[in-house]
């Protein structure tokens, strides 16, 4: 049985991950009472003496978590954004090549980044867009996705129906946008929260007829098909939906669908990747990572 400790397991990530892991006999929680779950010297005990740490802790709290682990035996799981780019962390989004199942400390993927990775990474790889292509996403995201802050905002602000934030073009999710894309420049990223608890839609438009390659819709679909063949987490879509919407009561879900939109003449496009920010975006990303980690199935205790 793998022991597994959650640090921060009172914050939304961390209610997700237990959720997910509560019934699962593969794993026993050590999960620290509210007298204890603030104490050093608790946590410390507890990050030494697991076979996995699971951080789900704001960035600062995060790095001192990792300078607590004195233990070679402990691996670790980070939610943070604190070692997306860092070396010796292994980029928790196995579906593009990274060596989750034997990492030592893997660092979750941002909940916009996994959405724009999952469309622009393979396409980068293909050849279809240069690497030094300056390339914009749009996104909205449930309000989850901004932490208790903005989880209690929401609340006091029953009028606040959208917010369009990161208007200083410096949101700290683009640079491991550009690093794991193998971009030259970073994308121009905008940012929004929409009053739904959960639930994310990314978006990457393309002038298609722009490009070096020229590349068709088919082109791209065959790009994104062979980048991840038989996943049972993403699904490449072959339809061009009308719409598609965000939910109020939304389910927990820990799949990734990507669709390509193109105009008729296949000039423009319009690349869209739909999740949950709490699922592959967050807590079931993190249980993904564990299961590969652990030598279990990949899917094991997933929303899918």
């Amino acid at each position: 049985m793998t022991r597994v400790f959650i640090d921060g397991a009172s914050g939304t990530t961390g209610l997700e991950i237990e959720a997910r892991l509560a019934e699962r006999p593969e794993f026993e929680l050590l999960i620290l009472d509210d007298v204890h779950r603030k104490d050093i010297g608790a946590r410390r005990e507890a990050l030494n003496q697991v076979d996995v740490a699971i951080l789900c802790l704001p960035d600062d709290a995060a790095r001192e978590a990792v300078a607590l682990i004195e233990s070679a035996h402990t691996r670790v799981i980070d939610a943070s954004s604190a070692y997306r780019v860092a070396d010796g962390w292994t980029y928790g989004f196995p579906e593009l090549g990274f060596d989750v199942a034997t990492a030592q400390r893997v660092t979750n993927p941002g909940c916009y980044p996994t959405g724009f990775l999952a469309l622009i990474a393979p396409l980068v790889r293909a050849g279809l867009i240069p690497q030094d292509w300056p390339l914009a996403v749009n996104a909205v995201s449930g309000y989850s996705g901004g932490g208790k802050a903005l989880i209690e905002r929401i609340g006091a602000e029953p009028a606040l129906a959208h917010r369009t934030y990161g208007l200083n073009l410096d949101h700290k999710h683009i640079p491991e946008m550009q690093v794991h894309a193998g971009l030259a420049h970073a994308p121009i990223f905008a940012p929004a929260v929409t009053r739904a608890f959960r639930g994310m839609i990314v978006e990457v438009p393309l002038h298609l007829a722009a490009l070096p390659a020229k590349p068709s819709r088919r082109a791209i679909l065959d790009a994104l098909f062979a980048a991840y063949p038989g996943s049972s987490i993403v699904t490449v879509r072959d339809d061009q939906p009308g719409e598609l919407l965000l939910n109020e009561g939304a389910a927990p879900w820990d799949g990734l669908d990507l669709y390509v939109c193109a105009d008729a003449g296949e000039m423009q496009a319009r690349l869209i990747a739909v999740l949950d920010n709490l699922g592959k975006g967050a807590s079931g990303a993190a249980v993904q990572s564990l299961n590969l980690m652990c030598g279990l199935p990949e899917t094991a205790g997933l929303r899918l």
